[in-house]
């Protein structure tokens, strides 16, 4: 039930901007807001429109506690601590792992949706990585960057949520487009929802870690790290059978894979 109702308010939400949770604080909010206008109001006698923000006192000071928090600012951290020749994004939040890693250095970005603002220390690169190789979209191939990370993407290629166009093995072929550009040594650093593998039509697929792990094994990709992120806790993965199998059974976690291209 309680992941029924999750699910729920998912869809009313993100999807058609009916958002309860908000409602109800904000109805919560209402009596202290009349309070504080009328206080205020015997005090001032000024120019003043009314302007509720019911909500925002029932929040805490920040978004903290998602995985795309953790994940972004982690994967920001490892990228500055290794400090790249090259580094190329694909797919990933340009509002939150792109701007950090911009804020210290360059970084290129390819997605398949368009960005129509300049921003500094971006270069960015319109195309679909699930259908273009390397070579088609102008880039070098093999060789291109010795760092590259795809956060939160890859599961939904070929899924049609982005404009994409529909493909049961489109991540597969992400995966193989994405070594491509690597160096030999290169880093790849990807994320993807892991746990009882199935497809979310059309918002994401869940993997099995080892289905990850095998597809880019098939394209020189070796497994050297691996951590999950659930309930904002950052878990360090012990790369044995038992462990990725344990992590297969279970019903979400966020994965962060770190590969080297051989």
């Amino acid at each position: 039930m309680k992941i029924l109702i999750i699910k729920l308010h998912w869809i009313l939400s993100s999807q058609f901007g009916i958002d309860l949770l908000r409602l109800s604080r904000s109805i919560r909010g209402l009596p202290s807001f009349l309070y504080d206008w009328w206080r205020y109001r015997r005090l001032y006698s000024g120019r003043m429109h009314l302007t509720p923000c019911l909500h925002d006192r029932c929040e805490e000071g920040g978004v903290t506690k998602t995985e795309y928090f953790w994940q972004d600012l982690l994967v920001s951290r490892w990228i500055h601590k290794a400090n790249p020749l090259k580094h190329v994004d694909v797919g990933s939040r340009i509002d939150g792992f792109v701007a950090h890693v911009a804020s210290f250095r360059e970084i290129e970005v390819i997605d398949l949706r368009p960005v129509s603002t300049l921003i500094p220390g971006v270069t960015f690169l319109q195309a679909d990585l699930m259908k273009d190789s390397p070579m088609f979209i102008g880039l070098e191939g093999k060789g291109y960057c010795d760092s590259l990370t795809c956060l939160h993407a890859i599961e939904h290629f070929g899924l049609g949520r982005y404009g994409d166009k529909i493909d049961v093995f489109g991540h597969e072929k992400g995966i193989a487009n994405l070594a491509s550009l690597l160096k030999p040594g290169g880093t790849l650093y990807l994320s993807a929802p892991i746990g009882v593998e199935r497809v979310e039509f059309n918002a994401n697929r869940v993997f099995n870690p080892t289905t990850i792990i095998d597809i880019a094994k098939r394209n020189n990709l070796v497994l050297e790290s691996m951590v999950t992120i659930a309930s904002g806790k950052i878990n360090e993965v012990t790369l044995d059978e038992h462990t990725l199998k344990r992590l297969s059974e279970e019903k979400y976690n966020l994965g962060i894979f770190i590969f080297k291209y051989l």
